[in-house]
């Protein structure tokens, strides 16, 4: 303070005005640190603690626009030094970052407050944001969302609206010709933001978004998120010795056609193409195909009531972000698929459920299933039955875009499947063969005897029956592409397509169910390309034979293969 020729002592007159030297130094310090800042339309505030150094400085703290239509953003801005973490309230926004931004959407006016700390203490600083009613409809202005990848942080969204009378209320449809939002995401109701530490779902989503505004008037809009699976862990259920793992093409394992009189398909069938129920778009707002996942072996067990027909397990751990075939919005088959890592002395875990429905905590199911080391080859109880018609797992019978694309790109895909892959027709036969261990068919077989059959029953493909119905094709049987069929010109041009009708040809197709004929079915992923799977369609089932497996059958309980 030398410059301005006094010390700080004693009192003297300055400008006229009597004031002690320090307090003169306070206000000549005050006057020429405001005259060094941005400006002085903000409040600035320090607090430095004694020996620890001086507190942070907030050289500038604006909002750009300061005034916003409602629906609006601006921008609030900084630059500072000395700070070790920064802090904007309200919300929860933070940093360490010296200087940056970041975008606000407030519903109305709003005063944030920048708190710059370090160990001598916090200095603060505002910024007033003024929102006005913008004049118009109430509407939503946000069209588009970022997709995301399950198992992972979603990036954010936030839904604006503008119009109307605020302040807003944003919530998601519940009708049932929408999906809610994928599971593990979020809608914060005050702010439109929608977040997510973990995504569960897959598949694309399109669910309908509401606003609300004060004087209750709505508007609503759908936005599309595209979130891509991570389903690559489906591969490693059950050993490679598995029959789920067995190559059945004649070329390099000489298997030979099933002649049993349950094989071949009945004639009506056999003109259906084969139809991909799961894709990259969404079919009819949810997505297409039925979801798996992944927890690790710490994740909490909660309890599992089964309301209609077998259960293996009454507790498990199924986390609330699982996802749902078709949504918790769907009145279809509902499967929950979960898929437990190893680890803390425990082997690894398949858990299925269907008509699964999340119970805030707690799920109920309307059937479930267990294996309980899916490193070993053990099968479900004979007869007992599972998540699906045939006694089968579902999981790793699912097509699923990680093991198409493997290493390559959706567009220029470089994986193999080696697994059957499950299929449906309109009516199985009443009986099983192995590897599957129940069936909910129709029709009865003659034994070689005379007489019928039990039903259901396990049927053998080494001792087949004399004669079945028309209605044919027990659970469990697989079919493999002949090797005299061509392939489809559109797989040239098709390379997702292409890598699975070389499954067919490899690995063939296994009947699991009931359903439309011809229906393959995958998991719902946003990486699928549908113009390039419609490629499938150019086959039709008659271009597929059953084969004969009860040379590798070691025992109808295990899904071990004896070579």
């Amino acid at each position: 303070m030398d410059s301005i020729g006094f010390s700080c002592t004693n009192r003297l007159s300055f400008w006229g005005l009597r004031f002690s030297r320090v307090a003169l130094c306070r206000r000549v310090l005050i006057l020429f640190t405001c005259a060094g800042l941005a400006g002085c339309g903000s409040t600035v505030s320090s607090n430095t603690l004694p020996g620890k150094g001086p507190a942070p400085t907030i050289n500038s703290f604006t909002a750009n626009p300061t005034s916003i239509a409602s629906g609006a953003s601006s921008s609030l801005s900084w630059v500072t030094s000395g700070a070790t973490s920064l802090a904007i309230t309200p919300g929860t926004f933070t940093s360490t970052s010296a200087s940056g931004s970041t975008s606000v959407s407030p519903t109305a006016t709003t005063t944030y407050t920048l708190t710059a700390t370090n160990a001598s203490g916090p200095t603060t600083s505002t910024a007033k944001v003024t929102v006005t009613a913008s004049s118009g409809a109430l509407t939503i202005t946000t069209t588009t969302c970022s997709g995301g990848t399950q198992g992972t942080a979603y990036a954010g969204c936030t839904v604006v609206a503008s119009g109307g009378s605020p302040p807003y209320t944003y919530s998601v449809s519940t009708s049932p010709s929408y999906p809610p939002l994928p599971e593990g995401l979020a809608l914060n109701t005050s702010t439109g933001k929608i977040s997510s530490t973990l995504i569960g779902g897959q598949g694309t989503y399109i669910p309908e978004l509401i606003v609300t505004d004060s004087a209750g008037a709505q508007a609503s809009k759908q936005i599309s998120f595209a979130i891509n699976g991570s389903n690559a862990f489906l591969a490693s259920i059950f050993p490679s010795s598995s029959i789920f793992h067995h190559r059945v093409d004649a070329a390099t394992t000489s298997l030979p056609l099933d002649t049993s009189p349950a094989a071949p398909m009945y004639s009506s069938y056999q003109s259906a193409t084969v139809k991909p129920f799961f894709g990259g778009s969404a079919y009819a707002n949810f997505p297409n195909g039925i979801p798996a996942i992944e927890v690790p072996d710490s994740q909490a067990d909660v309890a599992v009531s089964t309301t209609q027909y077998q259960e293996y397990f009454t507790t498990g751990p199924i986390p609330a972000y699982a996802p749902v075939e078709g949504t918790s919005n769907s009145e279809g088959d509902r499967h929950v698929l979960v898929y437990l890592e190893a680890g803390g002395g425990n082997n690894p875990a398949l858990y299925e459920m269907w008509q699964g429905i999340y119970e805030g905590g707690p799920w109920t199911d309307s059937s479930n299933a267990l294996w309980s080391n899916a490193s070993s080859n053990a099968l479900t109880t004979q007869g007992k039955g599972t998540s699906d018609a045939a006694g089968l797992p579902v999981a790793p019978l699912l097509a699923n875009a990680d093991e198409v694309i493997g290493t390559g790109t959706p567009s220029a895909p470089k994986g193999e499947i080696q697994h059957p892959i499950r299929f449906t027709l309109q009516h199985m036969l009443h009986y099983w063969v192995w590897p599957a261990t129940q069936s909910a068919g129709t029709g009865s077989c003659t034994a070689a005897g005379g007489g019928a059959i039990s039903v259901p029953s396990e049927i053998s493909q080494s001792t087949p029956p004399a004669s079945c119905p028309t209605t044919t094709g027990p659970a469990g049987e697989i079919y493999r592409l002949k090797a005299s069929v061509a392939t489809p010109a559109c797989a040239s041009t098709s390379p997702q397509a292409a890598i699975i009708i070389t499954a067919f040809r490899n690995y063939g197709i296994i009947l699991a169910d009931n359903g439309d004929s011809g229906g393959l079915i995958g998991t719902p992923d946003a990486r699928w390309n549908d113009d390039d799977l419609s490629c499938l369609t150019h086959l039709i089932l008659s271009d597929f034979e059953p084969v004969n497996v009860s040379s590798l059958m070691v025992s109808n309980d295990s899904g071990a293969t004896s070579h």
